[in-house]
């Protein structure tokens, strides 16, 4: 068998990003994994994927485990309950959806809005550095995302999402001192506005800041009548704002100017090919045939963008010199005239008056 790569972080024991290759037949469960990292078995500790805890019986030689994930070792946290329901590990999410799934007409509508503020949107994990926010305003941990861009698994929902250039790097303002890196089952809003101290949990709205990066309340915003952030000095306009966790008006007018801006690129690449041929046409470079991306029909395709006919072909006469007559000019350039002239005996091949 071959070997399988995985990622292990362990945020409540402080360990760094490990990077294990490991071997199917020596460590063919998680219990066999943690035995390798461990000298004696500890029950308190235990692996989650995706914030869904896994059994120290699950096999890492299956779908539930593909390559290059990312486990993350926890302490489990004893409980009063004794039911053996919570461990400690779920997501707010969790607790959620198994809500809804009994009572979906009482679901809280706050607690389903501080989730979404308070974790990842992709893996449901809670938020760390660094974060990104996409161009309709969802949150999310950049390392997941890339992983699922790399692996080709971004949800249908996410499909908008091609590659670096359409996240936005964002930086939150911790509360009291509190780090991206605090605990996991820390509960309650962790981030605020530097500037208005509102908290960043679904009650008020914020804003994203595309030119720097920063998070602020849309009540500072407004209150601070400024076209620089008010953190970082940056300048900004107001297509820069990007509405985090909006409502369903707010998200479909991100999508229209996503579209807009999507649209304006497009046509800017199409124009710059256009110019491009346009530059090689005015050197005197006649350009034909599908090495040139030149179609049948007199038409162009450059780099995949249609720019309408083809460059005029390069004529002598169009740049002769000022005052030079067009016919002499051209004559220069040319073997033969299309005029017919009459021949002499002594010399056929030059028309009259030139022997």
């Amino acid at each position: 068998m071959q070997s399988v790569q995985i990622f292990l972080q362990s945020p409540d024991l402080q360990i760094p990003t490990q990077t294990l290759t490991l071997s199917p037949i020596q460590t063919p469960t998680l219990h066999h994994l943690k035995l390798s990292l461990f000298s004696q078995t500890l029950p308190s500790l235990f692996f989650t994927l995706n914030g869904k805890p896994l059994l120290d019986s699950t096999p890492l030689l299956t779908s539930r485990i593909p390559p290059l994930s990312t486990l993350i070792l926890r302490i489990r946290t004893p409980g009063g309950g004794g039911d053996g329901g919570a461990t400690g590990a779920e997501s707010r999410d969790c607790y959620l959806n198994m809500y809804a799934e009994k009572k979906p007409d009482k679901v809280d509508p706050y607690e389903q809005r501080l989730s979404k503020f308070l974790n990842c949107s992709l893996s449901n994990e809670p938020l760390k550095d660094p974060c990104v926010v996409d161009m309709l305003g969802n949150v999310f941990n950049k390392e997941p995302l890339v992983e699922a861009l790399l692996g080709k698994k971004v949800p249908k929902a996410f499909g908008h999402i091609k590659g670096l250039k359409d996240m936005i790097p964002v930086h939150f303002t911790s509360i009291s001192g509190q780090g991206l890196e605090s605990r996991a089952e820390a509960s309650g809003p962790r981030f605020q506005c530097p500037i208005s101290g509102l908290e960043f949990n679904g009650k008020s709205k914020f804003l994203a800041l595309r030119s720097c990066g920063h998070v602020l309340s849309a009540k500072a915003l407004k209150e601070v009548k400024s076209s620089a952030c008010l953190v970082c000095h940056v300048g900004f306009k107001e297509g820069d704002k990007v509405v985090i966790n909006g409502n369903e008006e707010e998200v479909a007018a991100l999508r229209e100017r996503m579209e807009a801006e999507k649209a304006k690129s497009r046509v800017k690449k199409a124009k710059k090919a256009k110019n491009e041929v346009e530059e090689e046409g005015v050197e005197g470079v006649r350009l034909s045939g599908t090495k040139h991306g030149i179609d049948g029909k007199g038409g162009e395709n450059v780099k995949g963008v249609s720019i309408g006919p083809a460059v005029k072909k390069f004529k002598a006469v169009d740049v002769a010199p000022a005052h030079a007559t067009k016919e002499v000019y051209a004559s220069i350039f040319t073997s033969s005239s299309t005029k017919k002239f009459k021949e002499t005996y002594s010399c056929r091949s030059l028309p009259l008056g030139r022997n």
